[in-house]
């Protein structure tokens, strides 16, 4: 069964419409849960999560009382969940839920000659971004590419699958999720890729900006290359075994 993780942060006008599409998908992957984790929204998400939830069986709601990130927002869903094959996607509708089953089916296909050990990854085609965004994002993309040998097109790419054991074997740090095909592939994890759609933001506005994430994305990507050059040394639970 799959749990699916959504960190929002002041979504409120995109809640309700997302989370009935995540429901409809369950429909065609075997989604049990889906768990919202509210970074510390200063808007109406969080009351709009509690109004709905008796209408979803299936919804899980955590809140951070402040905003921590959305790495936080995510270990902190994944850690919670009760499923250990996770998907993660974004909050602000522009990832599509009906591409869910396209990852677990190559999850599925991959799993029957490799083992479980397995991320799929979405690579977003024709993105619905400003041009400030999509230039800054393939340059981000290519330096990382090259720099850490992900053979990653497009980590910003929200929607993944993974087991939720292999993730949280992962060292956790501020911004990590923008680097967790490295990430895994350094815990022996191997990579799958799958081309997914993307919508324009239609409600709400972006909480990301460019100058902001470059500020932080040398610092990380230097930090992500040293975590390369050093084996894991995490210690084997009983589950790993």
């Amino acid at each position: 069964m799959i749990s699916v993780v959504v960190p929002v942060m002041n979504e409120e006008d995109n809640i309700a419409s997302l989370i009935e599409e995540i429901s409809k998908t369950s429909q065609s992957a075997p989604i049990s849960e889906i768990i919202y984790v509210d970074d510390g929204s200063r808007d109406g998400t969080y009351e709009i999560l509690k109004s709905i939830r008796k209408k979803y069986s299936q919804l899980r709601i955590i809140r951070h009382e402040n905003r921590s990130g959305q790495s936080a927002a995510l270990w902190t869903g994944i850690r919670a969940a009760g499923n250990d094959l996770i998907v993660t996607l974004d909050g602000d509708g522009q990832n599509d839920p009906a591409d869910i089953p396209l990852l677990y089916q190559k999850y599925q296909n991959t799993s029957q000659t490799h083992g479980d050990k397995i991320m799929v990854a979405g690579q977003r085609v024709k993105r619905q971004d400003t041009w400030v965004k999509l230039i800054s994002s393939r340059l981000a993309n290519k330096i990382r590419s090259s720099l850490l040998k992900d053979n990653t097109r497009d980590t910003g790419c929200s929607l993944k699958m993974f087991r939720r054991r292999d993730y949280l074997n992962l060292p956790y740090f501020n911004h990590m999720h923008r680097f967790l095909p490295a990430l895994m592939i350094r815990e022996g994890v191997r990579i799958e890729h799958v081309d997914v759609s993307h919508r324009p933001r239609t409600r709400g506005v972006s909480k990301y900006g460019t100058i902001d994430r470059l500020k932080v994305g040398i610092s990380d990507l230097l930090g992500v290359r040293w975590l390369q050059t050093r084996a894991p040394s995490h210690v084997k639970t009983v589950e790993d075994l």
